[in-house]
């Protein structure tokens, strides 16, 4: 089991992927400016990591069968 996966339905939809990525990098930021670091490196590498595995990685081109 993947902690996240790319043919899952539920990330089907573009926005739903980057929406994964964005608001965990965010709050990552968010939290490095609100003085949080330890918090920060791990939205941060939340993020990262859904980046890698949704946008960069992305879905099997035959849908995970």
């Amino acid at each position: 089991m993947k902690l996240l996966d790319p043919n899952d339905p539920f990330f089907r939809r573009p926005a739903i992927r980057w929406g994964t990525v964005i608001l965990p990098s965010v709050m990552g930021a968010a939290e490095f400016v609100w003085g949080g670091p330890g918090w920060g490196i791990l939205f941060a590498a939340a993020g990262a990591y859904a980046f890698w595995m949704l946008i960069i990685k992305g879905p099997d081109q035959d849908g995970g069968t």
